[in-house]
Parts: structure tokens; sequence; C-alpha cells
């Protein structure tokens, strides 16, 4: 029995996948990466197993059932290195592992990420990209699994932290917290046509669409305040018909 290699061009070989009972997707992933690049729909804040077993498997379901043709762009705030090891190492594929309640095990290379990029402030090249996807009018959600203390700006004791008073201080030129580069990717939505967005934060937190909405609001707000950005732009944030902060319950 030959080995194979989790590449996109290896998934080809259907015969040697099913010989080893692993479930590969049905559609074609190149069509899918192809209409993702030019029309993102999707974009994910924090790229870990609890993205890649459970929201991108997600993702995957809709493109077997033929109920869309765009897949995830994954992004990482944190952990550049499971970019490039974990992602771009396999194509942005995964081999998803399921122990099923008779105690076997189930296979399934899971497709449905179509590009991943480090949300590194040093890297202009990753960024650019970012802000590419973000000013797309085709964007509809941006959703996060980025812990709950991804969200915080504040300390233990209610002081804001460090890099959040750096990011105030420098506008959304110069962010580095999860929650600035958002807001910076917002603000270029905005100024790129406004067009309606919904960000969906899905870490297992009471009210986690009001902490995210907080968040990214007050530092619009430092923005507004310091002339990074106007007061339309935090309008814009605000209205929740145009751009929403569902909350979710996993």
């Amino acid at each position: 029995m030959q080995s194979l290699s989790m590449t996109r061009a290896e998934l080809k070989n259907k015969e040697e996948w099913a010989g080893r009972k692993i479930v590969l997707p049905r559609f074609d992933i190149d069509t899918v990466k192809t209409n993702t690049a030019k029309a993102p729909t999707w974009l994910h804040f924090g790229a870990g197993n609890i993205f890649r077993g459970f929201i991108a498997r997600l993702s995957q379901d809709l493109l077997n059932q033929g109920l869309c043709d765009t897949g995830i762009i994954a992004a990482d705030t944190f952990d550049y290195e499971i970019i490039d090891r974990i992602y771009r190492s396999y194509d942005d594929l995964t081999l998803m592992v399921d122990l099923r309640p008779d105690g076997s095990t189930g296979y399934e290379i899971i497709g449905s990420v179509t590009e991943s990029r480090k949300a590194d402030p040093s890297d202009k090249e990753e960024m650019n990209r970012l802000f590419e996807i973000a000013a797309s009018s085709s964007l509809q959600l941006i959703s996060f699994t980025i812990t709950e203390k991804g969200y915080a700006l504040r300390n233990m004791h209610g002081d804001l932290l460090p890099v959040v008073v750096s990011d105030m201080e420098k506008g959304p030129s110069d962010a580095h917290h999860a929650m600035s580069i958002v807001c910076a990717l917002l603000w270029e939505r905005f100024q790129k046509g406004a067009a309606p967005l919904a960000l969906a934060s899905m870490d297992n937190c009471s009210q986690n669409g009001k902490k995210l909405k907080s968040s990214i609001i007050e530092i619009a707000e430092a923005w507004e305040k310091r002339g990074f950005v106007n007061s339309a732009f935090v309008e814009y944030i605000s209205d929740s018909s145009r751009v929403s902060f569902p909350w979710s319950m996993i």
C-alpha cells in the first residue's frame, strides 16, 4: 500500500483514500478555492483545533450539499506558526478523526479552508491581503474562536492593556491587539463602500457578541478622538442594521 500525502494533488488519487476508509470532500476544492479568492464570503479568526474540527466542518457540510460555492479563509492574530506548519504545509487541509458511539473511528479530509493568513502587523503582504478580504463587498461573515480573553481590552484591575493603549495612540495603521486589528479591517471596509457585515463570536462565553461589539467600538471611539477615523465610521459599526454582532451558544 503506497503512502499518501495530505495535499490537494494527492486527493485526486481517490481509490487509495477510499481504501483507507477516509472520506474526501464531495466538491471540487480547486474551484472553491478560486471562487473564494475572487469573492470571499467568510473570514475566521482563531485557526486552532476547535475551528478546524467544528466550524470548518460546518462549511464543508454546506459545500458538500451544494448550498454554497465558497469556503472559509482562516486567520490567526497570535500563533503564526500554526499557519505555516499546520495549514500551508498541507494545502490548508485537515484530517478529522471522529470517535463514534460504538467505539469505531471515522476519518474525513476537511477541505473547506481555502486560504490561511497571518494577521501579523509586521508582515505587509499578509495584512494587505486581509484588508483586501475585509473590503470585499461579497464578505458576509467574520467569525471568531479566540477564547474569551481575546476580546478583553483590560486587565483584572480594569486598566487598559499596554498593547491596547499603544493601538489607541497609533491608530489603525499599526494595530496589534486582535480587537484593534479587526477594527482596522472594518475601517478599511467602511472606506471601500461600507457594505453590511456580521461579526460572530463563537467562543463559549456569556453574551459573546456583546463583548466583541463593546471592544471594537471602544477602540473605534478612541481612534475617533485622536482623529484616525471619523464619526460616520463609529456610527456604521454601531448600527446593527449594517454591522451586526449576534450572540451564539456553543
